[in-house]
């Protein structure tokens, strides 16, 4: 039996239903034309101008050749071939097919006429990412006044104004562990950002048009080590951004309650945590003895600050692909301090661009290996129904920008998720604060509907007034209260709807540069949390496809301009070469004038003050043993384990090594004689120094972290 207010909820859909067909009638007789808004020389696109890239399958796309492109960079680096190659050749390129196998498993399939035949799976249920394709609304308005910034070859970035703008302000970490994008500490230089560098990307990222509000990221390494980070947060804020995030592991926030309300003052909006588990033994393939502690103090101190913290983890199949459930379930027990949850399906890039068949193939982890595990770990959500690509909230965006265009001081435009579906997908949850009831918001708003409804509100451009008329309508109509959490009201739903894109003016807490930790505190106190769990799963050699960096709402800030996120760290492997041309400093060089920073590697723990902290963490979550999937199945779990077994492979099978070793634990261990030589004389390699120390036994190639 429902309460009362959900019959008289019911009433009122049906009612706004009836309201919706007259309203959505009238709007169709001669729209109006899309407005031009000041942050864009082009003008709003209508829902059927929008173009969208090849989709569903088989279809043929432009890939890499997981073998030509390192050969090619290598010869850049090493000064043979010049980095303009890049922009004019298409280096590396390979066509490459998207189809349906019998097996149910969605592949790509692609031969290079020199390196022969690569496949990798795409995903394990055709389903599922047909829905997320079928729903994508389309591109967003054509990148423009960016011809100095987006400038790099096939790579280069032609759609939108992307969502996140990453700035690595260094290299250098305080952690040496896998996966990992950019080969931390190990690749024998320094790249650091000078305070000038940061400012011109930044001053450079708001000449782009469409002008879009974006989550501004300093990353790494770790960024924290940057004796710039703070200056950094507070003039992404200056130049006009609203969210400012850092990529970290929390190390320094967890030492330091007063380091995170530094980085709050300054400006900092959100913490883009890394977090691959629930229990240190969930984390120990970090290599970090305590690593678990530090990320539950971290998130005390950055929430006590005024920080909001986004989970992001890593998943690796055979690693902490069991983490799924335990980690939601982690942020639906504490969601006044959780908000948002990132997976990020492992790309095998940086230290794994090498990987093994063998270790690729039982690594591999897709979108749709997420949202199975989500419902298989949880109970929570239906693939097909519940996720949806990112980019299906820019029919949202768009209805925000149509509603703010006539606004004075409107200088920007709304951030939008534009990306290819086959790059992200979300789910979100509604998670009453009080009860901890907690369900997927599609099951109690028709998500496909709705989307389709505000479409029409758009594409008709009335008016501010009537495009927030138009969306309360669509709500109404869409919303079914006996499927809502039990003291969620329609009332609460239009109120979300506003607090996130301001169509009232009411103030819930500014969210502007002008931010104060009163402001944070005040938007805090919403009864209900909008748990977002989001996939974004970054493209390697092995998937890669030139239609999903067209569109990338992660474009990387560098010296040489703005670069997708995949061409950077995967792709052509721009990073590599930007890095290598832009080098601060040997690492030799920079030991001698800044001394070493600390790292953390080995099982080596983080002394902290305390590890005391007020987050709920059930018994029943928290991991005991570490995930051996891998080790049962006698794979390699890293690069380090395949080149440990590399070098022993090799060693095994080389018979003067062999010989060697056997003439030396003939002599060591057992106390045998010399062989003595037919002629009489001793075998050179036999003799024992006239120092009379022990001949030493051969040591293999040194493997970095032995």
């Amino acid at each position: 039996m429902h309460k009362p207010v959900k019959y008289v909820e019911k009433a009122v859909t049906v009612a706004a239903s009836g309201a919706w067909a007259i309203f959505e009638r009238l709007n169709r007789i001669k729209p109006n034309p899309s407005p031009k808004p000041k942050w864009s020389d082009k003008p709003l696109l209508k829902s059927y101008e929008k173009t969208k890239p090849p989709l569903g399958w088989p279809r043929t796309t432009d890939s890499l050749c997981p073998k030509c492109v390192p050969e090619i960079r290598q010869q850049i680096l090493d000064g043979k071939l010049p980095h303009e190659v890049l922009l004019n050749e298409k280096v590396g390129e390979i066509k490459a097919q998207i189809i349906e196998r019998d097996d149910g498993k969605i592949l790509m399939v692609k031969d290079c006429p020199k390196h022969g035949h690569f496949e990798d799976v795409m995903s394990i249920d055709p389903n599922f990412s047909r829905h997320l394709e079928e729903v994508f609304p389309g591109r967003d308005i054509r990148a423009h006044n960016d011809e100095k910034l987006h400038n790099h070859g096939s790579s280069t970035v032609k759609y939108g104004r992307g969502s996140v703008l990453t700035i690595d302000l260094t290299n250098r970490c305080n952690m040496m562990c896998d996966p990992c994008f950019m080969d931390a500490n190990q690749v024998g230089f320094v790249h650091e950002l000078s305070w000038e560098d940061i400012k011109t990307m930044l001053d450079n990222a708001i000449t782009i048009k469409p002008r879009r509000q974006m989550s501004v990221q300093f990353s790494g390494g770790e960024p924290t080590l940057s004796p710039y980070f703070l200056d950094a947060v507070r003039y992404a804020r200056k130049v006009g951004y609203n969210s400012v995030q850092a990529a970290t592991n929390g190390i320094e926030f967890a030492k330091s309650l007063e380091f995170a309300q530094q980085a709050a003052d300054a400006g900092m909006r959100y913490a883009y945590l890394q977090f691959d588990g629930i229990g240190n033994a969930a984390n120990a393939h970090r290599k970090v003895g305590n690593l678990f502690d530090v990320k539950l103090k971290a998130i005390d101190n950055l929430h006590k600050a005024g920080v909001e913290i986004v989970p992001v983890v890593t998943i690796v199949n055979g690693i902490n692909n069991e983490q799924v459930g335990r980690i939601i379930q982690f942020a639906l027990d504490n969601p006044k301090k959780i908000g948002f949850l990132s997976f990020q399906p492992v790309s095998f890039t940086g230290r794994d661009e090498a990987i093994t068949d063998e270790r690729r193939i039982a690594q591999r982890y897709t979108l749709s290996h997420l949202a199975h595990d989500v419902k298989n770990q949880t109970g929570l959500g239906e693939p097909s129904r519940d996720w949806f690509p990112i980019s299906f909230m820019g029919t949202f965006s768009d209805w925000a920008d149509l509603m703010h265009v006539e606004d004075k001081n409107n200088d920007w435009g709304q951030l939008s998720c534009g990306c290819h579906p086959n790059c992200g997908t979300g789910m979100a949850v509604m998670i009453d604060k009080e009860t901890m009831e907690a369900v997927p918001v599609t099951a109690f708003l028709h998500g496909d509907q709705l989307a389709k409804d505000i479409a029409k509100v758009n594409d008709a451009a009335r008016g501010k007034f009537l495009t927030i008329v138009g969306m309360a309508l669509c709500l109404m109509k869409n919303y079914d209260p006996f499927q809502s959490p039990t003291h969620f009201k329609l009332m609460d739903l239009l109120k979300k709807f506003d607090k996130n894109f301001n169509a009232t003016g009411k103030n819930y807490g500014k969210v502007g540069p002008d931010r104060t930790i009163d402001d944070v505190m005040k938007r805090r106190q919403d009864r209900w949390n909008f748990l977002f769990i989001a996939g974004m799963w970054f493209q390697d050699l092995f998937n890669y496809d030139f239609r999903r960096t067209e569109q990338c709402i992660i474009p990387y800030a560098t010296q040489e301009g703005e670069i997708s996120f995949c061409a950077y760290n995967t792709g052509v492997g721009w990073r590599n070469i930007i890095e290598k041309m832009h080098m601060t400093s040997t690492l030799t060089k920079w030991y001698e004038e800044h001394g070493r920073h600390e790292i953390f590697a080995g099982g080596k723990k983080v002394q902290m003050e305390s590890t005391e902290h007020s987050l709920v963490l059930k018994d029943g979550i928290v991991t005991k043993e570490e995930q051996r999937d891998l080790d049962k199945l006698g794979i390699a779990k890293n690069a380090r384990e395949e080149k440990l077994r590399a070098r022993d492979a090799k060693q095994k099978n080389d018979p003067a090594y062999n010989a060697r070793m056997a003439s030396l634990y003939r002599e060591v261990v057992l106390k045998e004689k010399p062989v003595v030589a037919e002629n009489g004389f001793i075998p050179l390699g036999a003799l024992t120094p006239a120092n009379g120390s022990k001949p030493k036994p051969e040591v293999g190639e040194p493997v970095l972290g032995d």
